[in-house]
């Protein structure tokens, strides 16, 4: 800031009240000094503004790598922080990096909230950090800890699943589930309710499964071995139902007309053309924007913590799914719904 002030022959006070945008500079002198600083190359150091503020206005995201569900929420929660300004640091989780590892880097940046997307790290670690800043999980819930959660209703995402393919005429219904991934064991149980709902109790079956294509290929390989392929499956999500996509198509086997598939979340692959795969949307911006405004909220408001915000998802029906071979049920005819609302409790 001295050497703009010294080309433009103003004082470095000056220079950092235009660079602030804060008043007391007037047109013209603004533009001499926005002009010198792009001619001498100058760029604000973040580090240093932070430091010099007793707020940091910056929030941190704890994201997955190879996730692209993950991917899409970063990109919806950028925009939604600088509409309330804030900016954003982001810190991965990978099979070489721990979650612990990536908060505390986060936290090392002075983020005052952290928005957990996802997150695997044990709750008692969770507790400790919220001594430091605010803590958002996406996905996963953390009941007792204080933490602010948002999610999707699985449960209602999971029963429409079912539902709609046995008003098709399926009863032969697997499930291949996330293992422990956030929402998979909110998804497995309510598998199992919609099942017994729909009077589908003896043909419950779980598949493992862990949220990645190759879960999905290693549950097809498991089921192209035995007699006969059940005429559904319903994935934990859309990267284990690509898996399985891939690997029955590999085998010979035509979907829809011998398996229907049905996978979850609704990212952007899963409506490609040569993939069209029916299934449950999570609402992007939505969980985006919540998440964003419980972290700033509780950041301006100081309310009580562990506030939940809940999401309604919704099917969206392609060509994956159809009814079984020999029946006269017909397919419902393909829908992109709109976005819903969230609900906070």
């Amino acid at each position: 800031m001295e050497d703009v002030a010294a080309r433009v022959g103003v004082s470095r006070s000056l220079v950092s009240l235009v660079f602030r945008d804060a008043p007391g500079a007037g047109p013209r002198t603004r533009e001499r000094v926005l002009r010198a600083a792009a001619e001498i190359g100058y760029r604000p150091d973040s580090a240093a503004r932070v430091l010099a503020r007793s707020r940091s206005r910056v929030l941190g995201v704890l994201l997955t790598v190879r996730n692209p569900f993950h991917a899409d929420l970063v990109e919806a929660i950028y925009p939604e922080a600088e509409r309330l300004g804030y900016d954003v640091v982001l810190s991965a989780d990978a099979p070489t990096r721990s979650s612990h590892k990536a908060i505390e880097t986060l936290l090392g940046h002075r983020c005052e909230a952290v928005i957990l997307l996802g997150p695997t790290a044990r709750p008692s670690f969770l507790t400790s950090v919220l001594r430091r800043a605010v803590v958002v999980s996406v996905g996963r819930r953390f009941p007792g800890t204080g933490v602010e959660t948002v999610h999707t209703a699985e449960a209602r995402g999971i029963r429409s699943a079912v539902d709609y393919l046995t008003a098709l005429g399926h009863r032969e219904i697997v499930h291949i589930d996330g293992g422990s991934n956030a929402g998979s064991p909110e998804r497995r149980r309510d598998y199992r309710a919609a099942m017994r709902r729909n009077g589908l109790a003896d043909e419950i079956r779980v598949l493992r499964g862990d949220h990645t294509e190759e879960s999905g290929a290693v549950a097809a390989h498991q089921l192209l071995s035995e007699d006969r392929l059940p005429t559904a499956v319903l994935a934990g999500n859309d990267r284990c139902a690509m898996g399985f996509l891939d690997a029955v198509s590999r085998a010979g086997v035509v979907v829809p007309d011998d398996v229907s598939v049905v996978g979850f979340d609704d990212i952007p692959s899963a409506g490609l053309s040569h993939i069209a795969l029916t299934t449950v949307r999570q609402d992007v911006p939505g969980l985006a924007r919540a998440a964003v405004e419980l972290a700033v909220h509780r950041l301006e408001n100081s309310a009580e913590p562990g506030r939940e915000s809940v999401l309604d998802p919704e099917l969206v029906v392609r060509e994956t799914t159809a009814a079984p071979r020999g029946t006269t049920a017909t397919r419902p005819p393909r829908h992109e719904p709109d976005r819903l609302a969230p609900s906070v409790r």
